[in-house]
């Protein structure tokens, strides 16, 4: 039976900062072989038999981060859409997204896969042979859940009794006694957080259990603005039918109330990777059990795991740490304390810190910056803008800005004039000038930024004209 996968991409990985950020999040983080964990989900559920058109749920502003990551996956064409949050509502409201979605679109009868975007799933024959056995009886009317054969105890997953395909209920992460008692049951599973039903099963099941999410997300979805280009089709949802719309999981919403709910268990070689320890368990260890990626050297260390990305890293006499090293941030803490992390991603999120939010280099529809350095009213970043793109055009209050070609050609608005740059040709952009910067050639457009005023923070911007829709 045909399914339609639906992608829910959300959440801010707060315990893998940090390599996560709000606007870079843990699916976009690449592991080690260098896949990145929702690129590895696309290419999972385009395998599948049958599939022709995926859904994603996510942020609006992670959309084109998306979209460059299914275009450079390997796997068949598929046709993309995209149900675009302006904010997260939890996974209840993104479920009853993606249900009105198809049933307006395919069908009432739709059978749709819901599939995290930030798992990892190592035996791709054992998933996509769950998923023939969950559609059928999705196509009964069953709302299938997959629980995931334990390895060992676990206090850091739910879990789930069944009898036979029937789920008895499902537990909040146990202590360490009760999760040592679950997995010698036998008949207890770890919850995956994936799904599987017709699309009019869960809307009768919201309509019976949380019909306050299901008229939000309706509501929502209706006044979506739609988008097209020649890749994908976009519905940007609704701000303020959305923000009225409860923040509650599907697991606490329905998938607890419901009676007609089955379980799947499935072998796969599931991790959500929910921390720098899941993380390092990826790696080989070597003699000492040091787990090591980047440039790093280890003396009399053992247990510890290395996150390097621009500089060496050396330890000396210390064991069983975490050290994280990324340009503008460095993590170093005990292993046993890895679920820890989110506290401190909280701190900075809370003083509105810009590690928290950021990479030093963000990602933008048009391209990438990177900031290379800041200091008292001026600022320097490398821009890179992808061939064919272009930035808003826009002016600034507080900065003025010089710009100098690396490689390619700018085709830059300043003003009332239009200028073509190639390499080490520049520009000056006074405060207040209305500009653009465009690369009309096939190859990246580099450039070096220079900022300098008395404020020059992301939100002094003002956008006349933007092609990306951003206000």
């Amino acid at each position: 039976m045909r399914v339609l996968p639906v992608i829910i991409s959300g959440g801010a990985g707060s315990r893998l900062w940090p390599l996560s950020r709000e606007l870079h999040p843990k699916p976009f983080i690449h592991l080690p072989g260098g896949d990145t964990l929702i690129g590895q989900t696309y290419a999972r559920a385009a395998a599948l038999p049958g599939v022709e058109r995926i859904v994603t749920v996510t942020n609006r502003e992670l959309l084109f981060l998306t979209a460059d990551v299914y275009a450079e996956a390997s796997t068949p064409p598929v046709e993309n859409v995209f149900l675009l949050e302006p904010f997260g509502r939890d996974t209840a409201a993104a479920v009853a997204l993606a249900a009105h979605h198809a049933a307006e679109t395919e069908g009432a009868d739709t059978i749709l896969l819901v599939l995290p975007s930030d798992h990892l799933i190592q035996d791709r024959e054992a998933f996509a042979s769950a998923v023939k056995r969950a559609s059928a009886l999705a196509g009964q009317g069953r709302i299938v859940t997959f629980g995931i054969v334990p390895e060992h105890p676990e206090t850091g997953y739910g879990y789930i009794e069944a009898d036979g395909e029937d789920v008895r209920r499902f537990i909040e992460k146990p202590d360490a006694e009760k999760a040592a008692e679950y997995v010698a049951s036998g008949n207890t599973y770890w919850n995956s957080g994936m799904f599987c039903f017709s699309a009019r099963s869960m809307l009768e099941a919201m309509q019976a259990f949380c019909p306050e999410i299901l008229s939000g997300a309706r509501e929502a979805y209706a006044a979506a603005r739609k988008s097209d280009s020649d890749d994908r089709t976009a519905f940007e949802v609704d701000p303020k039918a959305f923000a009225a719309t409860p923040a509650i999981s599907i697991d606490y919403a329905v998938m607890e109330k419901a009676e007609n709910v089955a379980c799947i268990p499935v072998d796969c070689g599931w991790s959500d990777i929910g921390s720098w320890a899941a993380i390092s368990d990826l790696l080989e260890p070597d003699g000492n059990g040091n787990r090591l990626t980047g440039e790093a050297m280890v003396e009399a260390s053992e247990n510890c795991f290395v996150h390097s990305e621009d500089r060496l890293v050396g330890l000396v006499g210390v064991s069983d740490l975490l050290v994280v090293d990324t340009a503008d941030a460095l993590l170093v803490a005990r292993k046993d304390k890895a679920q820890e992390v989110k506290h401190l991603y909280n701190r900075l999120k809370d003083r509105k810190h810009e590690a928290a939010k950021l990479h030093r280099t963000a990602h933008r529809p048009w391209g990438t910056y990177t900031v290379l350095e800041e200091g008292d009213r001026f600022k320097i970043k490398r821009i890179v803008v992808k061939p064919g793109a272009r930035l808003s055009l826009q002016a600034h209050h507080h900065r003025s800005e010089h710009w100098v070609v690396v490689s390619g050609t700018a085709l830059v608005v300043n003003g009332e004039k239009e200028t073509l740059l190639t390499t080490n040709q520049s520009t000056y952009i006074p405060c207040g000038h209305r500009h653009r910067l465009a690369n009309p050639g096939i190859l990246p457009l580099v450039l070096i930024e220079v900022q300098s005023g008395d404020y020059l923070g992301e939100d002094d911007i003002v956008r006349f004209d933007d092609v990306y829709g951003r206000s």
